[in-house]
């Protein structure tokens, strides 16, 4: 399986962006405004399908077992 460098790259931004939500989620909670609480867990909710997505396009990408002789 070979694995581009645009797909490993990708996931790490998404990996960084579910981070600083939820630093920024934490954040917003201990000051009580729950809007903005929402606003995050709902971003961080569309970026997990996100990855999933992009993880089994770049696991699927190289292999190629289902063509043997």
């Amino acid at each position: 399986m070979k694995r581009s460098f645009v797909g490993v790259i990708l996931l790490c931004a998404i990996l960084l962006m579910n981070i600083v939500f939820l630093q920024l989620l934490v954040h917003q909670y201990y000051f009580e405004n729950y809007v903005a609480v929402l606003t995050y867990m709902g971003i961080m909710f569309l970026l997990f399908p996100l990855a999933l997505w992009i993880y089994k396009k770049e696991k699927y990408k190289g292999d190629h077992s289902h063509e043997k002789e």
